[in-house]
Order: C-alpha cells, then structure tokens, then sequence
C-alpha cells in the first residue's frame, strides 16, 4: 500500500480516509489514477480532484459512498455507472435490516478495496460478472439463515462468484473458528486473498499452459476434493507440514495449497510496499542479526526476482513479530516458510508476472510505469 497525502495542506492520510482530518476536504480514491484525491465539488455532484492526481478528469462519488457510506471511491463522471469499480464487483450485499450487519458490511467493503488495490497493482485481469458472464469475478455476502436447523452460510469460491459469510467481519466470531479450526491466521482480509486465489486458479491455471508445472509442485487437483476436506477435518495436517506448505490447510487438497500460496503472496506484497513507502529501516547491532546489504540491482524492466523478494521480506517479518511481542501481541507473521513452499510462491510470483494486463498492444503494464517491483526490489531497507 503507499502512503497517501492530502493534495491541500499535505496531511497524511490512509487508504480508508473519506475525509482530510486537518483541513475537511473531501478524499477518493480514483481507480483508474490508483491514488487517493483531495476533491473539490465542480457543479450538481460533480468533483475536480486538487493538484495534479486527476488532471482536468471529473468525478462522481460512488453510490456507496453517498448513500451508505461504505465506500470511499470515485467513479469518472462520464462512466453511467453509479458504482466504483470495486463496488461494481459486489454483486449481493447482506439483509441491512439485521442488528449489526450495516457495520459488518462496511468491513467487508473495506477488506476488498485493499484487495481490489493489490491486483490493480499487479495489473491482473478483473473482469466483473456484467462483462464477462462466464470468466467474470463478482462477490456475494450473505448472512446466516434464521430458524431452527437453517444451514449456515459457507464462505467459498464456485465460477467466478465468490461467497463471504458476514459473521467473517465479527471480530469476536472470527476469533472463536480460529480457535476451534486451530488455526494460527485468520483475518477478513486474508478470507478475500484465499478466496481469489481460487479465482485466478481457474483463470491463470486451468485455462492456460502453466497445469503440469502446477501438479508438479502443488499436486493432482483431480483428486476428489470432498473427500480430501472431510479428510482433512477429521484428521487434521500431517505432523511434518511444515516442510512444504505455507499453512496446516493449504495440506487440505491442491486447490486449497494454491489459495493458500497465493494469499501468502499477496501478503507479501502490499506489506513489502508498504514497509519501503514508509521508508521503514533497520541498522542491527550485530553482524549476525537479520539484516540486508543497501546495494541492490533490480533485474529486469517489469520485477525484481522472487530471491529479492524473499531476501527482503524475512528481516521485515522478524521486525513484525518483535514488535508485535512488544505489544503482548501475537505474531503478525505466523508462519514458517521450507523451501518447498518457497517454492511455491516463486510459481506464484511468476504466474502473476506474467499475466499482467498491458493497458494497450505494446504498451508497458500500469505496474511497469509505476515501478512497483522495482521500487520493492530497491528498496533499501535493512542494514542502512
């Protein structure tokens, strides 16, 4: 994630701001910029975004935004949309008549805005289902049925649509299945990136050329998936999981080993960024502490390598978690990476690389203009 600034006074600001705290105007985040704006009002619901982010381009707030106030978006005024792109993608939204559910369905919004901002960044394709009904992407959020023996809401991905139980947004809720299934991660916004995942499976995977290099690393998805899941539920991961998954599900069956990775990927790289765009450093005392030589070269015009990626993300995940400990905290980064799962999220990295959408024949990608893996790559962060 970068770091944001009011265009008028300079304030910082974040990601879900609406509002500049220092001055009052109004904030949006404008898609197809990939910034956040400082927006002034032009005639009837029109804005012009201050200093250079929009240019001349006006701008409408999304739908959201104005009337529920779960967005923080604009939409180009010439679009006939009233919805941004992110909430063009929702397809379902939940019974706002049930105690606690507007507040939920505003975290769920919030989660998938980040998420929609890591796969602009990556210029992956993202179709909705009004575009492309069969390859399409949308998303449905559902609350649990009422009454006696109504079956709950399963959180999940099936062609395109992906399904998010509401209750994923109860703090409380979300805690006691992380207790109960035993896992060690469990966050809303990581539901959105697993989910996805299985998303991207069926679009960068199964339709194209890369299915035996997949079953080489991730195993034969034709495996029967409902028995592998009851499978895994009743017995739990094998005792040596760690030597080759990224998390005790990802043990669960192939599909669910590459949802798991590349959620795991996408962690990785909104925190990488965000980490050089807070100019985030470390200077160890010690020779033998994590640490990270400042002289990099970036390999090639679109990326750095997986080995610089993972070269930098290890030192920020040891400073994560000694921060986080400091706190009374749990770990923020949980995990323990073999190689085999390195592995893995180098297919991943490679994957998503090479599937990036150039906005025209011939033309660089959004990611190679905005230099992200380059900036990641570069970035000097340990050992300065």
């Amino acid at each position: 994630m970068k770091v944001f600034h009011c265009d008028c006074c300079d304030q910082l600001v974040f990601f879900e701001n609406s509002a500049c705290v220092s001055c009052g105007h109004v904030l949006a985040f404008l898609p197809d910029a990939e910034d956040m704006a400082t927006l002034e009002p032009t005639k009837d619901d029109r804005f012009r975004a201050v200093g250079k982010t929009g240019g001349e381009r006006e701008y409408r707030l999304c739908k959201n935004y104005r009337e529920q106030n779960v967005c923080n978006w604009a939409v180009p005024a010439d679009d006939p949309n009233p919805f941004c792109l992110s909430c063009q993608l929702t397809r379902v939204i939940p019974d706002l008549s049930r105690p606690g559910v507007p507040e939920r369905w505003a975290k769920l919004e919030m989660a998938k805005r980040r998420l929609i901002y890591s796969l602009l960044n990556l210029d992956l394709p993202l179709p909705t289902k009004i575009e492309d009904a069969d390859r399409g992407l949308t998303f449905e959020f559902l609350v649990d049925p009422e009454g006696p023996g109504a079956a709950p809401v399963l959180t999940g991905h099936a062609g395109g649509v992906i399904t998010i139980n509401v209750a994923e947004a109860d703090d409380a809720e979300r805690e006691r299945r992380r207790n109960s299934l035993k896992e060690d991660y469990r966050t809303l916004l990581g539901h959105f990136r697993h989910e996805v995942g299985h998303y991207y499976w069926d679009r960068l995977i199964q339709e194209g050329d890369r299915l035996d290099a997949y079953r080489a690393l991730f195993g034969d998805e034709r495996a029967d998936y409902g028995e592998a899941l009851a499978r895994y539920h009743q017995d739990g991961p094998s005792a040596n999981w760690r030597e080759s998954f990224v998390s005790a599900y990802a043990t669960a069956h192939p599909w669910e080993d590459w949802a798991e990775t590349w959620a795991h990927y996408l962690h990785m790289i909104d925190t990488l960024e965000t980490a050089f765009e807070c100019g985030l450093s470390l200077r160890p005392k010690r020779s033998d502490e994590p640490t990270l030589k400042p002289n990099v070269t970036v390999v090639g015009p679109r990326s750095a390598t997986f080995d610089q990626l993972i070269e930098r993300w290890f030192p920020l995940t040891y400073v994560l978690n000694n921060l986080n400990r400091g706190m009374g905290l749990q770990d923020g980064y949980p995990f323990v990476l073999s190689i085999p799962a390195q592995e893995k999220l180098r297919f991943v990295h490679d994957v998503a690389v090479a599937s990036a959408t150039p906005d025209a024949p011939g033309r660089p990608t959004r990611a190679q203009q905005r230099g992200l893996f380059q900036r990641i790559g570069a970035m000097c962060l340990f050992g300065l």
